[in-house]
């Protein structure tokens, strides 16, 4: 049974939110105009007017479950949905999809407290919000009075295709087009996407990696004749990738409740701050930590955890960000990215919020590959810091972990704590640390078994998930037992340059 909705929980007055583009920030929208469109008409990304403050100390926020968390921390960044209809979404999205009541529950091993945010349909974090981003879509859709078929567009590294696809699966006024690289992503995350049901479902792989695919999404929404176009089809376009706020906000909440999970433990008291480590591609897991931390929870250091691609380990470092650099093809794929879309949005808070700052940054970026911030930019992020794991180092981690604790993570997990590892080394900070844990292991099961020391050539992607579970003493999760034996449904590829294409061809 699902708790009662609580919203009672109010520090101050209660602001009337609304969202302004990164590149405009002068005509504002509601959430529910915002959600719909996805990126700004200026192809700027929405951030909220104000952060609403929580008192990280109030008792009653530790009673509350996570649906109650999240029920009160939305309807602070939400004030044009009814008390009814938050309520609505949050039941509907936080429900028995979910393996675990806790729906994000504390790992600890040591000082390092993992919140794993893997129990959901899809194994990864995505599940998080992509489990309430399609209640938020149709309940703003209705307000609105949209009669156009919503076409959710999206790029995915590999879990946010599977994520998207399941939650807007035969999600009535609404078709969703997934597009992923074809040698950018595990064989478990393509069976995933490739076997997906639902009349209303579209995967396409293409020949590229995941930036082109983020590209060519960007250049789809950005063409006004192909909107044009589908709009006089009856079609209008929406995105389910971290660039709709609808994804960002409700992450925030697994870092608050993350913290208060530790209160209840007895491993904080009241005020007592944490460090947040997050590996991260496109920088919008952690900026919803971020976010968290802006309404009041207690983060001394944000930990940025990257792979090879570590463009936002030298940005954090130097101030600087250039993707004149070489892609790798990791263990960790979903982190293959030199794009990082979210940094949009904390470029307009480091600057002050000044839209024409982030306009010429973007500009530089599109020009000239790179862009270099200001002295009074960069003394702004002083509570963060960047590092990076290559595979080598993943592997390593992935077994040390086993062997020191008996914990079995993904590649993306461990690169993690190899980074978290690799601060406290060098800083000689010992502040308790969360991390998120942002997929399970069972997705990356070639990786995770040669790190067991496994033998696995001549083994398939799905011998191995078995193998795994059979080392580890876990069950294979249920979502993708027997996925090797589902049937193809999206065998289809293309090249990068004929996305838009595909996308026109699909809406007849």
């Amino acid at each position: 049974m699902l708790e009662q909705p609580c919203r009672f929980i109010y520090y101050g007055d209660m602001a009337d939110i609304k969202y302004y583009s990164t590149r405009d920030g002068k005509e504002p929208s509601s959430f529910s105009e915002a959600v719909v469109r996805g990126i700004a008409p200026d192809g700027g990304l929405y951030v909220p007017s104000e952060f609403p403050p929580i008192d990280i100390t109030d008792p009653h926020l530790r009673a509350l479950s996570y649906r109650q968390l999240a029920e009160h921390i939305l309807s602070l960044f939400i004030p044009d949905f009814t008390a009814e209809e938050l309520t609505a979404c949050v039941k509907a999205a936080y429900d028995d999809k979910f393996r675990d009541q806790g729906i994000a529950p504390i790992h600890s091993c040591g000082e390092a407290h993992f919140i794993e945010l893997h129990h959901g349909q899809t194994l990864a974090f995505k599940d998080m919000a992509l489990s309430i981003l399609p209640q938020f879509l149709t309940t703003a859709a209705k307000k609105l009075g949209i009669k156009d078929t919503i076409v959710i567009l999206t790029a995915t590294s590999g879990d946010t295709g599977k994520a998207a696809l399941d939650g807007f699966a035969d999600v009535e006024g609404v078709e969703i087009v997934v597009f992923y690289p074809t040698d950018g992503v595990s064989e478990v995350q393509k069976r995933q996407m490739t076997t997906q049901e639902g009349e209303n479902t579209h995967v396409m792989g293409i020949s590229g990696n995941f930036d082109d695919a983020q590209n060519g999404v960007k250049e789809i929404f950005g063409d006004e004749q192909l909107r044009e176009l589908i709009a006089g089809r009856g079609y209008r376009f929406s995105s389910a990738n971290s660039i709709n706020p609808g994804r960002l906000l409700p992450q925030i909440v697994y870092y608050i409740n993350g913290y208060l999970e530790l209160l209840r433990r007895g491993e904080l008291s009241p005020g007592d701050p944490v460090n947040v480590v997050v590996p991260t591609g496109n920088f919008g897991n952690i900026l919803a930590a971020w976010y968290a931390g802006q309404m009041g929870l207690p983060v001394k250091k944000f930990i940025c955890a990257s792979n090879r691609n570590n463009v936002l380990t030298d940005f954090i470092t130097t101030g600087r960000y250039d993707l004149n650099r070489d892609f790798s093809a990791t263990i960790s794929p979903s982190m293959d990215i030199l794009i990082s879309s979210n940094l949009e949005r904390f470029l307009y808070e480091l600057s002050g919020r000044n839209s024409q700052t982030v306009v010429a940054l973007m500009q530089q970026l599109k020009e000239r590959g790179f862009y270099e911030i200001s002295a009074d930019m960069k003394a702004k992020m002083n509570n963060f810091y960047g590092d990076y794991a290559d595979d080598a180092q993943t592997v390593e981690t992935i077994a040390e972990l086993f062997r020191e604790y008996g914990y079995l993570v993904d590649t993306h997990t461990a690169v993690g704590y190899r980074v978290y590892r690799h601060y406290v080394e060098k800083s000689g900070d010992h502040t308790p640390t969360l991390i998120a844990s942002t997929a399970s292991p069972f997705k990356f099961g070639r990786s995770v078994a040669e790190a067991l020391g496994e033998e696995t050539e001549g083994r398939s992607d799905f011998e191995l998930i078995d193998l795994i579970a059979q080392i580890a003493g876990l069950k294979v999760p249920e979502p993708i037992r027997g996925i090797a034996d589902r049937p193809v449904r999206h065998p289809d590829t293309c090249e990068k340059n004929a996305m838009k294409q595909v996308v026109e061809d699909l809406l007849q």
